[in-house]
């Protein structure tokens, strides 16, 4: 979701910036928890799948709160390698590694006074995740290289587009970090849960790409917007967005008209199952991987969930892989995730000496 953002709203009934687009009973609450939190300096984990704006919440709590006239910075912890993220995050002195021709201030350092937005913090590995646990607890850390502490005043605000403790279950993410990031949730609804915003979303982005691509459309089709509303929408907001900019720069008249959506989402409501395995799926699955031979179950087996939602997150992977003849950018565009953390999945699932 895009916007730009003014000064934000003290209207207890609204978004509490501008740019917050949704009225729905879903995102109320979403918006009233956003300006509790505000007040507060306490850690912050937004929850939601990728798309769902998480990003403009952290904007929102930071623009909200006390610490509005700092800086917020942004960090896309799945976006770079364990030591690119560390130096990015810590910064580094000169000479402690190949390439570090000189001393450099990293995010935490830039975002004193201020809040600082791990997205995707998921994907830290288990070593950074102990530095993160200590700036956190003790608000201090040394760079990379070096043995001197730096001390900062930084909020953190953390994202996940995964269940995290089902990840500290998977023992990939540290329970005693978990519990310091979650001091305060927000559960960030998928937009298939709140179809009642859907208009005003359209609305919105009509506004935006008409203005950017000097185009007048201004009206939605009632049956277009009925199956945008029926649609399970995968890609969230994120993905209603890029169907309206493609709906401006195609429409010939003033209205956006169904011809412009693409086929997907004129299937309708049948594409919905396809959004959430039910638990008997997965136990027919299970059933079914444990008969192959594809995983094991015995009586002391623990996590099978988490191996049967990585079995078949491997297989996805390798199928969309090969349908794109190896080609990373191609696949992980299509799996809808950046391509260093498609990267990092090929390794972890044994499939880079595939391609």
């Amino acid at each position: 979701m895009s916007g730009s953002f003014r000064a934000f709203d003290q209207n207890t009934d609204g978004p509490p910036i501008a740019g917050l687009i949704g009225s729905s009973e879903a995102m109320r609450k979403v918006y009233d928890l956003t300006r509790v939190v505000a007040r507060s300096n306490a850690s912050v984990l937004l929850l939601g799948e990728t798309g769902t704006g998480k990003e403009l919440i952290a904007k929102a709590i930071h623009l909200t709160s006390q610490r509005a006239s700092g800086p917020f910075v942004r960090v896309n912890c799945g976006a770079l390698s364990e030591s690119l993220l560390e130096s990015e995050l810590f910064g580094h002195v000169r000479g402690s590694f190949t390439g570090a021709i000189a001393n450099r201030t990293g995010r935490f350092e830039a975002a004193h006074t201020g809040t600082i937005f791990l997205d995707e913090i998921n994907s830290t590995t288990p070593k950074l995740q102990v530095k993160l646990l200590r700036v956190l607890q003790e608000r201090e850390f040394e760079r990379v290289g070096d043995t001197q502490t730096v001390r900062v005043d930084t909020r953190v605000v953390a994202a996940s587009n995964r269940d995290l403790m089902t990840e500290v279950e998977a023992e990939r993410f540290r329970e005693d970090l978990y519990y310091r990031l979650n001091v305060v949730p927000i559960h960030l609804p998928p937009l298939r849960d709140r179809p009642e915003d859907i208009g005003e979303l359209v609305s919105h982005f009509l506004a935006i790409y008409n203005e950017d691509n000097d185009r007048y459309v201004v009206h939605i089709e009632p049956k277009a917007l009925e199956c945008l509303q029926q649609y399970h929408w995968p890609g969230n907001v994120r993905e209603l967005q890029n169907y309206v900019e493609r709906a401006v720069v195609m429409a010939q008249g003033d209205e956006l008209t169904c011809d412009l959506l693409p086929e997907n989402v004129l299937r309708g409501p049948k594409a919905r199952t396809a959004s959430r395995p039910r638990a008997a799926d997965l136990e027919t699955l299970t059933y079914e991987l444990v008969q192959q031979g594809l995983i094991s179950a015995g009586p002391q087996e623990d996590n099978l969930h988490a191996k049967v939602v990585n079995r078949v997150e491997r297989e996805l992977i390798a199928q969309v892989m090969t349908s794109c003849e190896s080609v990373q950018t191609k696949a992980a565009t299509k799996l809808g995730i950046n391509r260093n953390t498609l990267h990092k999945k090929l390794k972890e699932y044994g499939l880079d000496g595939e391609q």
